[in-house]
């Protein structure tokens, strides 16, 4: 019977995980500026602030609306 060796991943060895290291270099350094970063952060915050807004005019719109009753059906 033969003994199989478990296999540990070492990053070091792996050309993906090295490869995804200088694509990230290359990224970070042809990306936005931190004040562009600051900007599209801020772009995002308001963006939900306007979801958020949108959500509580339809609740207050539905919390206005006259409670409908249900009908009533006959079931043989």
């Amino acid at each position: 019977m033969t003994e199989e060796k478990e296999y540990v991943h070492n990053p070091a060895d792996c050309v993906c995980c090295r490869a995804g290291d200088v694509i990230g270099r290359m990224v970070r350094a042809f990306g936005p500026s931190s004040e562009a970063r600051q900007h599209f952060r801020q772009s995002r915050v308001e963006f939900l602030k306007g979801i958020r807004k949108v959500v509580d005019d339809r609740i207050e719109k539905v919390s206005r609306a006259p409670h409908q009753k249900g009908s009533r059906i006959v079931v043989d």
